[in-house]
């Protein structure tokens, strides 16, 4: 017999973290990891409309990052120690950091504000960017009100959204695309 997806038990509008503790789906955490898993959604999309296969790689590793960030989220943190969940490392942020490097290399300097578009795959990343700047948001308002957030999770996920524009910039420049410069009306 096959596994069923529904439970039920969250029909009345609640839901556990892992460790157990109850919480209304509106909670800040459940907010956050399930912004957290938006993202994540969202880069596979990007990741299947990419065709270059170095940034395939790194969005997968990106999507794996984010399941790690979604467990620690929708862990109970006071029962977290207690348990085995996998964490997050420094390591992480820095390959986002070395693959800006890589591809800042090839791509032109900017000389101003850009407007997403120019092609569909430039305007995917960009709705990721935002989705992760979302996510970033839900995780420090949780960090605000003192609902224990790692702080190497506010950090990738800022690097995330810096990753994600200097990606759709590099993408535009492999597929031949202009940027589009905000030009202010004044």
């Amino acid at each position: 017999m096959a596994f069923k997806i529904y439970t039920k038990t969250g029909d009345k509008g609640t839901t556990s973290l892992i460790g157990g503790t109850k919480v209304p789906k509106s909670h800040l955490r459940i907010e956050a990891y399930g912004t957290v898993d938006e993202l994540n959604s969202y880069i596979g999309l990007c990741r299947d409309i990419l065709t270059d296969e170095k940034s395939r790689t790194v969005l997968q590793e990106v999507q794996d990052r984010l399941f790690t960030i979604g467990s620690s989220l929708a862990c109970d943190p006071i029962k977290e120690p207690k348990m085995r969940i996998p964490d997050l490392k420094e390591k992480d942020v820095e390959l986002l950091e070395k693959e800006m490097d890589k591809m800042n290399e090839s791509i032109p300097e900017m000389k101003s504000f850009i407007l997403p578009g120019g092609h569909t795959t430039v305007s995917h990343l960009h709705i990721a960017r935002c989705i992760c700047r979302r996510a970033e948001r839900c995780c420090v308002r949780l960090e605000l009100e003192s609902l224990e957030v790692e702080q190497v999770i506010l950090k990738y996920l800022n690097r995330l959204s810096d990753y994600l524009f200097v990606l759709s910039r590099y993408t535009g420049h492999q597929l031949l695309v202009g940027e589009i410069p905000w030009k202010p009306r004044v």
